[in-house]
């Protein structure tokens, strides 16, 4: 198969560690070159120590069920002679105890709104057809042990 790097990197710097007031920001970065600043979640760890505008690892798990969604979305889409033009998910996730009693991702909710063009559109059915292959086909929502629902907007 293949391997997916990404190096993940903070540092104290003079900060003070010990009484757990440091700062959570760090960067990841990706084998592509992209730089992403990362933080702990404002809800789980309060700003300053969090970065309010960095990405938490929570939304990069919502973000990459939903971009693994959208690519296999699209890539069915053109095999059935659809032209997409454009593609908007709001996607949620849900942070609570499984049945392990662990907290974790418990749920991640995609609400894809597709816009068609062209001759050949899909009806309700197709689109949920659509929808169905690619959340069987993403690699990320089966690595994952939330459950996933795809609620499409309609077309």
């Amino acid at each position: 198969m293949s391997e997916h790097l990404a190096t993940v990197e903070w540092s104290r710097g003079e900060q003070p560690f010990l009484d757990n007031r440091y700062a959570r920001a760090h960067e990841w970065r990706f084998d592509g070159g992209a730089v992403v600043r990362g933080s702990s979640a404002p809800s789980s760890v309060p700003a300053p120590l969090s970065d309010p505008a960095a990405v938490d690892p929570e939304e990069a798990l919502v973000a990459a069920v939903s971009s693994c969604h959208m690519l296999f979305s699209l890539a069915y889409a053109a095999r059935a002679g659809f032209v997409v033009d454009s593609y908007r998910d709001e996607a949620v996730g849900v942070l609570g105890k499984d049945e392990r009693g662990k907290v974790s991702i418990t749920a991640v909710t995609l609400r894809p709104a597709v816009a068609f063009s062209g001759e050949t559109r899909p009806d309700a059915a197709a689109l949920e057809d659509l929808h169905h292959r690619a959340h069987e086909a993403c690699y990320v929502a089966n690595s994952i042990r939330a459950s996933v629902a795809v609620e499409p907007a309609a077309a």
